[in-house]
């Protein structure tokens, strides 16, 4: 099977790697992809929001399946150039996409499918932004509407700063706070048959004790000890089924990957959020653990043939990843700094730990940062502890002048609190 996966971050580094070890596939592509990335997969340049340019490198490369990565070129349609070629895509429809691309939108599905979330208000004025802050009082949940790359949502006690952000907007969504810790889990759907994965735990905050700005993420870890053992399945039939069952009925049925964020209530689970696509950086931990060939399970949800796949495997070990991030980050990054260690951990640290790229690039010999957050650390063990305890090891053999990261990833759930 020939393999094209579009995008350049740590996501698709995590799904390139995982497709390389997967005898099925016989040649991996990616575009734009990333200095990581190069070294499994063959690179090509191409515009990812441009579904004919797409398209048309996945004709000429002969592609049996193309991933789509990212949640800007789902929104934009590419998945329907591309299926509209009569090559099979792993990704939603441009439409169905908008569960993610609008909050509004998912609001929408969630109250026709019955699914429990956080009681909200659309506001597009500056009159009814200061309605709703007042119904809901502090801490304040604000936001954007569209996307914003995992960064558009503030959570304050401060009035002013809530009433800041929401007039900086179009159209926000703001809601009640869910209490409670949040989980990540990601369903793989052809949409009609539902596959649900691990369910996953990120630190959306930049800094240690869950302090400083809201990041795209900063770390994850998998699984979670502490959540109830039923957990997926009662996610499953109060969530995930329903809602792909309602964008079914709508027609716009959704394939691909239906990631449900949640937060675990005094009430009960509520959806936070839904988004289109493979999480970053929880996807990293995911995929360390998923034992079942990663290709034939994405091309059965592309034909809508997930009913017929066997259940899927998963390994005991656990998973934790790192991220490490620019000076400044999550405010405008410092690029083109050369990052060193890379090849340590490959030989001290593998197969047990290993290094996902996401804002790098190629310099001549060397490999230099090129975004906000630039590697993600990735590492295994028997349990949390171990798979920290390596992930920090090979964070620490790397070297990126003014780089930071969290240093409690997976802390608290290793102690067992």
């Amino acid at each position: 099977m020939k393999v094209l996966v579009i995008g350049s971050g740590a996501r698709e580094h995590a799904l390139c790697r995982s497709l390389s070890l997967d005898p099925d596939v016989t040649a991996l592509h990616c575009a734009p992809g990333n200095a990581g990335i190069a070294e499994v997969a063959e690179l090509h340049q191409v515009d990812a929001l441009d579904g004919a340019a797409v398209t048309a490198l996945a004709q000429r490369l002969g592609a049996d399946l193309v991933v789509v990565g990212p949640e800007a070129p789902l929104v934009a349609g590419v998945a329907d150039a591309v299926r509209a070629a009569g090559i099979p895509v792993f990704g939603p429809s441009g439409e169905a996409a908008q569960i993610e691309g609008s909050k509004a939108f998912a609001k929408d599905v969630m109250a026709a499918a019955g699914v429990p979330t956080a009681r909200s208000y659309v506001c597009t004025t500056p009159a009814e932004v200061d309605e709703a802050l007042d119904a809901f009082g502090a801490p304040y949940v604000v936001k954007d509407d569209g996307l914003a790359a995992g960064k558009g949502v503030v959570v304050t006690a401060d009035l002013d700063a809530a009433r800041e952000h929401a007039n900086s907007c179009e159209r926000v969504v703001i809601e009640e706070f869910l209490d409670g810790p949040e989980v990540s889990l990601f369903a793989i759907t052809d949409g009609e048959t539902v596959l649900p994965l691990q369910p996953a735990q990120d630190f959306k905050r930049a800094l240690d004790g869950d302090e400083g700005p809201n990041t795209g993420g900063m770390g994850a870890y998998s699984p979670l000890p502490w959540a109830d053992p039923k957990l997926v399945e009662e996610v499953m039939e109060t969530v995930l089924q329903p809602t792909v069952d309602e964008m079914r009925r709508r027609g716009t049925p959704f394939s691909g990957l239906l990631y449900a964020g949640l937060a675990i209530t005094s009430r009960g689970v509520r959806v936070i959020e839904f988004n289109a696509r493979f999480g970053d950086p929880e996807t990293q931990v995911v995929l360390a653990r998923l034992k079942t060939p990663l290709a034939g399970v994405l091309l059965a949800a592309a034909k809508g043939d997930l009913a017929d796949l066997e259940r899927l495997r998963w390994r005991d070990d656990a998973a934790v990843t790192v991220v490490v991030a620019s000076h400044n980050y999550p405010g405008t990054p410092r690029t083109g700094d050369p990052i060193t260690g890379l090849d340590e951990v490959a030989a001290e640290d593998a197969p047990h730990a290993y290094v996902l790229h996401a804002g790098t690039r190629q310099d001549g010999d060397a490999v230099v940062s090129a975004g906000g957050r630039v590697l993600s650390v990735t590492a295994t063990g028997k349990d949390l502890t171990q798979a920290r305890d390596r992930a920090y090891q090979a964070v620490a053999r790397v070297k990126l002048d003014g780089s930071q990261h969290r240093t409690d990833i997976a802390a608290k759930a290793a102690e067992g609190a």
